[in-house]
């Protein structure tokens, strides 16, 4: 018996009133990129917290999560998330809730669920050099406890990134060191260019990594590197200098630090060559920047 008009505006209300939830979920996928395929080994945990902050250009998002059981305390923390469509609906102050996958030396947010909406909130956005800046003489200490500056490594191309050494997820500065290792190795492959490039990792934490907790880091991930790549610390007025002008944002919460990435490219005579946000980049892809 075909149904009459009432009778099927009443099924299309349930059927609205229903799956609302799920038609829009559908209609984001169908629009935006799908999130990556975790491997059968990936971890997964339940996420709550509410937004610190939102960085569309890198998809990421800071939240101030509650435990993470299994994985992490309560903290402030930058995540990438792979949900695209929620980026329309967050702002600081929205409650989230997301799955954390954590996979092979990767981490993202999934499943996402916008649950509330906060009220906005200003942020600053954080100055950087451009192309052609001249890089200050700042000085630090090295892992050899012995005092460098920036100015130390004139007539030599510099790549600098910024690390610590407690960071828990495997996409952040263990994927920043990995990268290092990688590129010292390419270097090694062209003598030329590795007898005038070096390379300096730059902690953010330095009440907690001292010269000797640098040391044994690089022992661990870096052995037999010291002759192209040094690690170093500072005071805390040292590490905010250098961090500010490479336009690196970073607090501490907990006995964790929360920070934004930096990889930057200087040339022999002192030069912002080149700023790099983020953790896409490829060891592969500084290599042409070096050469010139």
């Amino acid at each position: 018996m075909k149904p009459g008009p009432g009778t099927l505006t009443r099924h299309l209300q349930i059927i609205f009133v229903t799956t609302s939830i799920s038609v829009f979920a559908l209609i984001s996928n169908a629009c935006y990129s799908k999130p990556p395929q975790a491997s059968a080994g990936a971890k997964k945990y339940e996420l709550r917290g509410k937004v610190v902050s939102v960085d569309r250009s890198s998809k990421k998002v800071t939240i101030n999560h509650q435990a993470i059981e299994g994985y992490m305390e309560a903290m402030t923390m930058p995540f990438t998330l792979v949900d695209d469509w929620a980026f329309e609906h967050l702002e600081p102050g929205a409650d989230i809730q997301a799955t954390l996958v954590v996979d092979s030396g990767r981490t993202w947010l999934e499943n996402t669920v916008v649950t509330s909406v906060g009220p906005a909130a200003d942020t600053a956005a954080v100055a950087e050099p451009r192309r052609g800046d001249e890089v200050p003489n700042l000085e630090l200490v090295n892992d050899q406890e012995r005092k460098i500056h920036l100015h130390d490594f004139r007539g030599k191309n510099l790549v600098v990134t910024f690390i610590y050494t407690r960071c828990p997820l495997p996409d952040y500065c263990p994927l920043m060191t990995s990268n290092f290792v990688e590129l010292n190795r390419l270097l090694d492959k062209e003598p030329a260019l590795a007898s005038r490039t070096r390379l300096l990792s730059i902690t953010v934490d330095p009440e907690y990594d001292t010269p000797r907790v640098l040391h044994d880091y690089r022992t661990r991930h870096a052995p037999n590197s010291a002759a192209r790549w040094e690690f170093a610390t500072g005071s805390p007025e040292q590490i905010k200098a250098v961090s500010q002008f490479f336009g690196l944002s970073y607090w501490q919460e907990k006995d964790q630090i929360i920070h934004s990435l930096r990889t930057s490219v200087i040339t022999p005579d002192g030069k912002v060559q080149k700023v790099i946000h983020g953790n896409e980049w490829k060891p592969k892809d500084i290599l042409p920047e070096l050469e010139r």
